[in-house]
């Protein structure tokens, strides 16, 4: 990867779900898009995760993962770099939060930043709170740091009551 631009370049974590049109192959998808980033490099991706809806309970349950990148990309462009992705993958943005979608990339960390924008909050807002994401993100990095709020596998203890089942299948 190149540094791209003159950028530093820096750690990001993306997390990936999907519950419609095979989700599996949906996010499958995703982690190969996410390669193709431009002045951004791949590093690893989690295990695949099933967990129940969070919100909106009559939907089909998701499969999530978290993956490692380093980047030398801007955080809005990435971002707007994930939505296309998204949009690429069939997602349709409606103004109704956590129904179901095809493919939900999330900004998750980018480097230990803090960013609260009109288009972007990190780290992503309830990440603290989700063990579909905490899960995947401890299995990336069992020392991670979410800024301002501890350890992710720290976090977890608070998520007890959340199932979330590790799958035998890979990226």
């Amino acid at each position: 990867m190149s540094a791209g631009r003159g950028h530093d370049v820096v750690i990001v974590y993306v997390g990936l779900g999907s519950n419609l049109d095979d989700p599996v192959s949906q996010v499958r998808a995703g982690v190969t898009a996410l390669g193709q980033l431009p002045h951004t490099r791949f590093e690893a991706c989690s295990s695949f995760y099933a967990s129940a809806p969070v919100g909106t309970q009559a939907q089909p349950d998701f499969i999530n993962a978290a993956c490692r990148l380093q980047t030398a990309l801007e955080p809005d462009v990435l971002m707007r770099g994930l939505m296309e992705i998204e949009q690429a993958h069939g997602r349709v943005r409606r103004g109704e939060k956590g129904g179901p979608r095809t493919l939900d990339l999330d900004l998750l960390l980018f480097g230990a930043q803090v960013i609260h924008s009109e288009a972007l909050t990190v780290p992503h807002p309830r990440l603290h709170e989700r063990a579909f994401v905490l899960y995947p993100l401890s299995e990336l990095d069992p020392g991670l740091e979410i800024p301002g709020q501890g350890r992710a596998s720290d976090l977890l203890a608070m998520c007890a009551d959340q199932i979330v089942r590790k799958l035998e299948i890979r990226p």
